[in-house]
């Protein structure tokens, strides 16, 4: 690639062609992750979304925000402080992540009940703490749905001790299309520009809610689904929603 053909032009053809394909080739899979998140709201069950670095806007892309579901709960390292009683300085650490029984920590902070569904979020698909929840998760019992790219976490080995990668342990799977690196543009000299996961993934999970609001809808159970608290009485009717979900789900100021 050259110079020339890095620019805001480029990314933005190159990144809407990916967009394009992906929602060709993930029709089955979306309707499958729809069908995994409508059953945990017949069955009263909460969705635990999960993920670490820039994953994290994934998260707040499905937990809590306007248009979406209200039985939604952010699980993050913060977690450990906010809820926990840990030290803050211990977000300081750049190892924290691949620290054996964080996730634990984590999943039992959450205290989570068994109809709820993990939603497991990472680009690579074998960060330590990532595998680790997807692990924890599974033995206990829940059902669990993956983000991931396919072609990144094929290009790297397992550094879990369990040998396992996230796309390993999904009951379903939603591949973003994002390269190894996850950059999308590559540069003359080495390397490349422009990460493409974060809009990809967050085209998987909006598809995803409206499949598995139409499922809902088609079974008769009405989806509930948040307002924004910017509009006269949005507030108050997500309280109201909010009730039914009362120690299940956190909504803080961040």
């Amino acid at each position: 690639m050259t110079v020339e053909s890095v620019s805001a032009e480029t990314f933005a053809r190159e990144s809407l062609a990916v967009l394009t394909r992906l929602t060709e080739s993930t029709r089955a899979d979306v309707s499958a992750a729809a069908g995994l998140i409508a059953d945990c709201v017949r069955e009263d069950g909460v969705v635990q979304a999960f993920g670490t670095g820039h994953s994290q806007a994934l998260v707040l892309e499905l937990a809590g925000r306007a248009g979406g579901l209200v039985p939604t709960n952010r699980l993050q390292m913060a977690d450990l402080v906010l809820h926990g009683g840990d030290h803050p300085g211990v977000l300081d650490d750049p190892l924290l992540e691949r620290k054996p029984g964080i996730a634990l920590r984590l999943y039992e902070l959450a205290a989570p009940r068994p109809q709820d569904l993990f939603v497991v979020i990472s680009n690579s698909g074998v960060n330590s703490v990532i595998v680790e929840m997807a692990l924890h998760a599974k033995e206990q019992g829940h059902r669990l749905l993956a983000i991931t790219s396919l072609a990144h976490t094929a290009a790297v080995p397992a550094t879990h001790p369990s040998g396992k990668k996230l796309v390993d342990l999904a009951d379903v799977a939603l591949d973003n299309a994002a390269p190894p690196g996850d950059a999308l543009l590559p540069l003359p000299a080495g390397g490349a520009v422009c990460a493409l996961s974060t809009l990809t993934g967050a085209l998987l999970v909006q598809m995803t809610v409206a499949e598995a609001a139409a499922q809902l809808l088609a079974s008769g159970d009405r989806p509930p689904v948040y307002v924004s608290a910017n509009v006269p009485g949005g507030f108050e009717s997500n309280l109201e929603l909010e009730r039914r979900y009362a120690g299940r789900i956190r909504r803080t100021a961040s």
